[in-house]
């Protein structure tokens, strides 16, 4: 079973940072592409930023030049660093694995979600 598990969320004012980290624990082959993804209240979720395998890198404009995603491939985990952030940032963030099985298939796994509060 393929557990993914996101953690760092919490308030921060306007222009500050925040850490967001995600780790996928269980039995598989590998991980393909490790992703965040947002959902603000009334809103359709909402792909923020993606990372391969191979470590290339992908972002939502409204988030580029001031989000950086990355990954420990040894570790299974994958980061979120979050600067000068917005009230507009505000939302659950979800951290998606998609995970290769030992039997070479694929699946999205995705975490509980962890809330971000930008706010004066």
């Amino acid at each position: 079973q393929v557990q993914v598990m996101e953690s760092g969320g919490g308030l921060v004012r306007p222009g500050g940072s925040l850490r967001l980290s995600c780790a996928a624990s269980g039995s598989f082959r590998s991980i393909n592409s490790m992703n965040w993804y947002r959902q603000a209240p009334g809103k359709q979720r909402e792909l923020v930023a993606a990372i391969s395998s191979s470590g290339t890198t992908s972002y939502d404009y409204s988030v580029k030049g001031r989000f950086t995603i990355s990954r420990d491939n040894a570790e299974n985990m994958v980061y979120l660093q979050m600067d000068a952030l917005k009230p507009e940032d505000t939302a659950v963030y979800y951290c998606k694995a998609v995970i290769v099985s030992r039997t070479l298939d694929y699946g999205d796994y995705w975490g509980q979600g962890t809330q971000v509060t930008v706010s004066s």
